[in-house]
Parts: structure tokens; C-alpha cells; sequence
């Protein structure tokens, strides 16, 4: 069986790291809480506003990560090109993360895993629920409707060579109220490759909800460690407890 993984997603505007809610930056923290030693994956994502900063910023992160950290380094944030691609790739990131251009040009999707590999491919999807009760993807930072639902996308991207799905819930982004279940279950029952989840976790059992209810491959948050002085190393014995087989 394989095991579920911890993953810390980091988001910078501008270069500098952010805490976001419901895709808006909040407030700024340093990089000291990342303990790159217990952490499975690192997820890096630009949400830089066009206009609001330089992407050079965002490069020097990467490259400054890639050389400190001894996990998988996934980065992702305005991929729009197979040139950015190979930007992000030779700075040192092992995985890219896309999303709008998957959206607007889903054979994208199919160009990097042919040059890379589908484990290099990794397409972020950003849902919220209509007013009816259903599931929509939107692109865009969340603010265009992709037309269409979570696993129909999910679907497609597989099949065109996607190596892993991030579904993230637009209104549970920092919320600390826990993952959406009914959409993380949604999109990891669809495909075959792994789902990770992404969206409101606020403590353990949130993570413990995800992979037993909604068969998520791996858990992603980035506001629990900024507001807990627990660490990485208390999720996995707490989750180990639980029967959940991850790497301690």
C-alpha cells in the first residue's frame, strides 16, 4: 500500500511569503517554519497579481528552496509556456503545478509529461460550489468558471497525462474548518492517479478526515503551521496512531 503523504504548500506574492483566504493574501510570515526534514512535499505557488510584482522574485524563491530542501519541490503560479516550464525545472523544482493554462490549452497538459514524465505533472484545480449545490472549476485566481465539474476535469487531465490532481476548495482556502470532503472524495473517486487535497485544514483530524473519508493520496496546508507551535512530526504520530500509513 502506498503511503499517504504531508505535504506544506507555501504561497508568495511578490516574493514574500503569504498566507492566503479564499485565494486573497492575508498577511506575511518568514520561511523559518518549515521543517523540510518531516515534511513529505513542498508545494511553491506564485499569486502574484499581474502588475503586482516581478516574476524574478518568485524565481529566486524556487532556486533559494531547491538548493536547501531535500524533498520533492513542486512549483507552480502563472505556468503559461513550455519555456516557463523548463525555467521552473532547471531552477531545481522536480514538479510543475498548472491550472489556467490547463484550462486554456489542455494539451499542455500532454506536452510537459511527454518531455518530463506524468509524475512531473501535477494540474491544480480550484472549485467552488454553485448556488444549485453543485461543483464548478474556475480558472484565473477563482474568478472565471471553467464550465466544467471537478471530475469531469479530473478525468480529462488523467487521460491527457496528468500525474496528480491538487483540488482545492476556493471557499475553504484558510478557514481552518476543515477539508470540503464531498469534493475531495468527488475528484480522488474519478481518477486513478493520486489527489491531493487542499483547503481548510486546521488540525490533525482534519487530515485524518481527508485520507479515510474522501481517499485522498495527501494532505496539503499551509495556515495550520502558521498557527500551531505543533509540528510537522505531531501530524504523522497523530495520524500513525489513527492507522494511517505515512512516512514518520
Amino acid at each position: 500500500m502506498l503511503r499517504k503523504r504531508v505535504i506544506t504548500v507555501l504561497t508568495f506574492c511578490d516574493g514574500v511569503l503569504f498566507r492566503t483566504k479564499k485565494f486573497t493574501p492575508d498577511y506575511r510570515y518568514t520561511l523559518n517554519f518549515v521543517d523540510a526534514w518531516s515534511i513529505d512535499e513542498i508545494v511553491v505557488l506564485d499569486v502574484t497579481r499581474p502588475g503586482q510584482g516581478q516574476r524574478s522574485n518568485f524565481y529566486d524563491v524556487i532556486e533559494g528552496l531547491a538548493s536547501r530542501c531535500f524533498v520533492p519541490l513542486a512549483a507552480g503560479g502563472g505556468i503559461r509556456t513550455f519555456e516557463d516550464v523548463q525555467k521552473f525545472m532547471g531552477l531545481g523544482a522536480d514538479k510543475v503545478i498548472i491550472n489556467s493554462q490547463a484550462i486554456a490549452r489542455p494539451d499542455f497538459i500532454t506536452e510537459i509529461a511527454k518531455q518530463y514524465g506524468s509524475q512531473c505533472v501535477v494540474v491544480s484545480m480550484d472549485a467552488k460550489k454553485t448556488d444549485d449545490g453543485k461543483y464548478e472549476i474556475y480558472s484565473d485566481f477563482a474568478t472565471k468558471s471553467a464550465g466544467y465539474n471537478p471530475a469531469e476535469w479530473a478525468q480529462k487531465c488523467e487521460a491527457l497525462g496528468a500525474g496528480e490532481i491538487l483540488i482545492t476548495s476556493v471557499e475553504k482556502d484558510g478557514s481552518v474548518e476543515g477539508y470540503d470532503l464531498e469534493l475531495c472524495r468527488m475528484v480522488a473517486d474519478s481518477v486513478r492517479i493520486p489527489v491531493l487535497v487542499c483547503g481548510g485544514a486546521g488540525n490533525w483530524s482534519h487530515f485524518e478526515e481527508a485520507f479515510i473519508e474522501a481517499n485522498a493520496s495527501a494532505v496539503c496546508t499551509a495556515s495550520i503551521y502558521h498557527f500551531t507551535e505543533t509540528s510537522i512530526k505531531s501530524a504523522k504520530a497523530y495520524l500513525n496512531k489513527a492507522g494511517i500509513n505515512v512516512r514518520t
